[in-house]
């Protein structure tokens, strides 16, 4: 199951908007995933290495508000703050499409700086 989540999250990473001649890696670390890419722009690393992009961690699955009966998976989407050198909690959600939506467009530049 975790193999086939990891394809799905390369398979939307081809799409993202920032930085689409670098190839992004994700890599399981226990159930969560991290991504990592390197540094395109320059700002975190000058040499250009590989940085972490963003983390994605599951929460307790739950009941779904929309589907009475199933149990759904919560996601949490972080960012990594590098001059911190912590993750910092961005966004929830049940659906993990709506968070790789979020990443992949990064209109604010939080996840790809």
């Amino acid at each position: 199951m975790l193999d086939l989540m990891q394809q799905r999250l390369e398979r939307a990473l081809r799409q993202r908007v920032r930085y689409r001649y670098v190839r992004p890696r994700v890599l399981r670390e226990g159930e969560a995933f991290r991504i990592e890419s390197p540094c395109c722009s320059r700002n975190v690393d000058p040499a250009g290495g590989v940085i972490d992009i963003a983390l994605l961690v599951p929460g307790t699955p739950r009941a779904s508000r929309r589907q009475p009966g199933r149990v759904v998976q919560n996601w949490r989407l972080f960012a990594r703050d590098h001059a911190n050198g912590t993750w910092v909690a961005q966004d929830e959600s049940d659906q993990l499409d709506e968070l790789m939506d979020v990443l992949c467009v990064d209109a604010q530049r939080i996840y790809w700086p």
